[in-house]
């Protein structure tokens, strides 16, 4: 790796580092207070973020819950879109880009990435096909997560605690 590469890599690692450690997300926040398996931000590139939300949905968490429900269906996984709403909130507070730095999985190098604190061979493992393969896509990772949920546990709706 270039000096270039490895200044810009560290100053990532330290941004990473400070957003966990200062707390400046609500998932972190309420983390203590709820038990919950909270998330900071992730690094942003700034702008938008890129999904394929279908034709009609719009850019927000309404948007990709609606999107990944339309998946589902296609795909044969069950879930409502209360189960689904429930469970980023709890997991992520909406954030697509919520990264838990601090827990056992993030211990072994795999932190729980996205809107439903996906671990990369999870999301790996129950990708749903005709979604992007970025875990922090938001359809993506909504439906892989539900994917899991529903062969785990018979349905994101069930699912009312961490995963």
């Amino acid at each position: 790796m270039s000096a270039q590469g490895q200044r810009h890599r560290s100053r990532l690692a330290r941004a990473v580092r400070a957003v966990a450690v200062t707390g400046t997300s609500a998932a972190l926040l309420a983390a203590p207070l709820l038990g919950a398996a909270g998330a900071s931000a992730a690094p942003s590139s700034g702008g938008t973020t890129r999904t394929i939300t279908g034709a009609g949905y719009p850019n927000n968490l309404d948007g990709w819950i609606r999107a990944s429900l339309e998946v589902m269906r296609k795909h044969g996984i069950p879930g409502t879109y209360n189960g689904i709403h429930r469970n980023i909130m709890r997991e992520s507070s909406g954030n697509p880009r919520a990264i838990n730095l601090w827990d056992s999985n993030a211990a072994k190098g795999t932190p729980s990435k996205g809107l439903l604190q996906v671990i990369e061979p999870t999301f790996r493992a129950y990708h749903v096909p005709g979604t992007s393969y970025d875990i922090y896509d938001p359809v993506a990772n909504i439906t892989a997560a539900c994917n899991y949920a529903a062969k785990r546990y018979g349905s994101i709706d069930n699912v009312n605690g961490p995963y």
